[in-house]
């Protein structure tokens, strides 16, 4: 055999699709949750920050909560401290229970 007779083959890389690809990012910016469940703590904060309604905790299905807050008000609203504390406390409450509730359906979505 002469130098010339020598073949050389390289093996072929398969393309990578990039539907892959844009599952990979999308899953990466939802955190797995989809589009709604990475929205849903910001829109129950936006409700829940229009004063005097609790709507954050009527959307997050706590309706008990949110008339018991309503009545509280009443006697805080002569201590605007108290008053201002509850607002506040009641976005936060908001955010945490959106996000447990994602977090719920995300695992049982997931079997664990």
């Amino acid at each position: 055999m002469s130098e010339e007779d020598i073949v050389i083959q390289l093996a072929a890389q398969p393309k990578k699709s990039r539907s892959g690809i844009r599952k990979a990012i999308w899953r990466e910016l939802t955190a797995g949750v989809g589009l709604w469940g990475s929205v849903r703590p910001l829109v129950a904060v936006l409700l829940a920050a229009i004063p005097l309604l609790f709507l954050g905790q009527h959307f997050n299905r706590e309706h008990r909560k949110a008339v018991d807050w309503t009545l509280l008000q009443i006697p805080l609203s002569f201590t605007v401290i108290l008053w201002v504390g509850i607002y506040f406390w009641s976005m936060v409450d908001a955010w945490q229970v959106s996000n447990s509730a994602v977090a719920r359906k995300r695992n049982k979505r997931l079997g664990v």
